[in-house]
């Protein structure tokens, strides 16, 4: 079964979180949240507190498929300055495999240089913080191992390519009819 992280911090948006996760899961994609706080409730941008799977501390996330951060502020910027989550994704990185990130989030992968010689979109106004990116302003993007999605309205064709790269077309297409998406 391949495997995903979800980060969140305070201040994430709620249906970027929650919809990649719902979807993932319903791929058959075994999905992990992962407070980055010292407690497992995290907070929302919109006041909707989420009780996470775990804490961060404690697990192998190179062994995980992929991993993914949601946006929204300031929880993306709180995933910013978490020098963990940063660490995890930079190995992740160099080891070729999945990262996914959607909204104002897509800049954590900017501010540590994931996104040079890429194609990447985010939410619009923080395209300067995609460096070294070729910023497209597309719902997705997939460059390499790296998926980025513009913000809330773009999170189910977000959800389903982070589904497709792990799980394939024939099992997101099945998700979808269910799912009675035809977008």
């Amino acid at each position: 079964m391949k495997t995903a992280y979800v980060f969140l911090a305070d201040g994430f948006e709620e249906v970027e979180a929650l919809a990649t996760v719902d979807i993932l899961r319903r791929s058959g994609v075994q999905v992990t949240t992962v407070s980055v706080h010292p407690t497992d409730v995290v907070t929302g941008a919109h006041g909707v507190s989420v009780v996470a799977d775990s804490l961060f501390v404690g697990h192998a996330y190179a062994e995980a498929d992929m991993l993914v951060l949601p946006g929204g502020m300031p929880g993306a910027a709180n995933l910013d300055a978490h020098e963990g989550v940063c660490a995890a994704l930079k190995a992740h990185a160099e080891a070729g495999k999945w990262l996914g990130a959607i909204c104002a989030a897509p800049m954590v992968f900017g501010h540590l240089g994931l996104l040079a010689g890429k194609k990447a979109t985010c939410y619009p106004g923080f395209e300067s913080h995609l460096e070294g990116a070729e910023y497209t302003a597309s719902p997705v993007e997939v460059d390499g191992n790296i998926i980025t999605g513009k913000g809330p309205a773009a999170v189910f064709p977000f959800a389903y390519a982070l589904a497709g790269a792990l799980v394939g077309d024939g099992v997101v297409a099945q998700v979808k009819a269910g799912m009675l998406y035809h977008g």
